[in-house]
């Protein structure tokens, strides 16, 4: 019976959707198949939980964690549930890529690509993937604020590069509100995009990996009851979220293509979400997740329960699909 390890929490705000991920994880696989450990890290202490909530250190020289003075606990393969950093970074992928450990969800460069918007929006731009303009600020960096502006228009999007859940994240619709969003943004991140609004239709795509192949999901039209899809609209219950979305055969046909072109273009594996803007029937990219909530207010575990998909299927998949990869690259 091969050992799995969940992994969640984090480093950043989306420990607490984390959280929540890892136990639908935990839930989900099944404990006839696996022998299956809550691995919990903060920055503070990486720690095993048992049944009894009693905790165990993990060593994090080689990710194993000492039960009884007899006892050393490895695992076969590790279940990463960790939204932003460093689960969603590539810095836990290279970790585990150097310890031999094989591990869910995509290889740690494209996690380094797909979590850097700036890298993400200028590669995806290269294949002829639609974006909104956008600009590219660093902490202490001299800007003109009137080219910033003149280049990506009002309103606009002020975002820390590297973070999810639309942390850090503010809709600017006057000039002289720019200071201060740009300020909230790099309370987040030492980089930031300031980005074009698009006025349209919001949709998110789950991307999955499914018996050797790519699967698209139903798409979810977003409405959110704030000014925009923020972290209160995702995970308070303050949007509404459609699936399937109310769109014509044709659009929907494209927008699957889209989203499709854009895993494989990312080289990506595992489960990953993306998100669209749909602007006079032409859908601009603007993110992607690699490691997508799976709690039950997300997104992705709807779509799969229209697809007919159980969890449990599609983690167990994951797991045996990493073990597999992983064979493969070391033999």
């Amino acid at each position: 019976m091969k050992k799995i390890a969940i992994v969640m929490g984090g480093y950043t705000e989306e420990s607490i959707i984390s959280l929540k991920s890892g136990e639908v994880v935990y839930k989900n696989l099944s404990k006839e198949e696996f022998e299956v450990y809550k691995i919990y890290l903060f920055i503070e202490k990486w720690i095993l939980k048992d049944k009894n909530n009693k905790e165990y250190p993990v060593n994090k020289h080689d990710f194993t964690v000492r039960i009884t003075n007899d006892q050393i606990l490895k695992f076969d393969c590790v279940f990463n549930a960790i939204h932003g950093t460093p689960g969603e970074d590539g810095v836990l992928q290279a970790y585990f890529h150097l310890l031999k450990i094989p591990y869910t969800g995509c290889h740690f460069h494209h996690a380094s690509i797909t979590f850097n918007k700036k890298y993400c929006l200028t590669f995806l731009k290269e294949f002829g993937i639609k974006t909104a303009p956008s600009f590219f600020l660093n902490k202490n960096q001299s800007f003109c604020e009137k080219k910033l502006l003149k280049k990506v228009g009002l309103p606009c999007f002020v975002k820390p590069n590297r973070s999810g859940s639309s942390l850090g994240i503010s809709k600017v619709y006057q000039e002289r509100e720019l200071a201060k969003a740009i300020e909230h943004a790099f309370r987040k991140d030492q980089e930031i995009i300031v980005e074009s609004f698009l006025k349209g239709t919001e949709v998110s795509v789950g991307v999955i990996s499914w018996n050797q192949d790519i699967k698209v999901l139903p798409i979810t039209e977003i409405i959110s009851r704030n000014d925009f899809f923020d972290f209160e609209s995702k995970y308070s219950g303050k949007s509404q979220e459609i699936t399937p979305a109310r769109l014509l055969p044709s659009l929907e046909k494209k927008i699957q293509k889209l989203a499709k072109k854009v895993y494989e273009i990312l080289n990506l594996s595992g489960i990953s979400r993306s998100e669209y803007i749909l602007v006079n029937g032409d859908p601009f990219f603007l993110e992607i997740n690699t490691i997508p909530g799976l709690s039950e207010e997300s997104i992705l575990p709807k779509q799969l329960k229209i697809a007919g998909i159980s969890l449990s299927e599609l983690f167990k998949k994951n797991i045996y699909d990493s073990i597999e990869i992983f064979k493969k690259k070391n033999s």
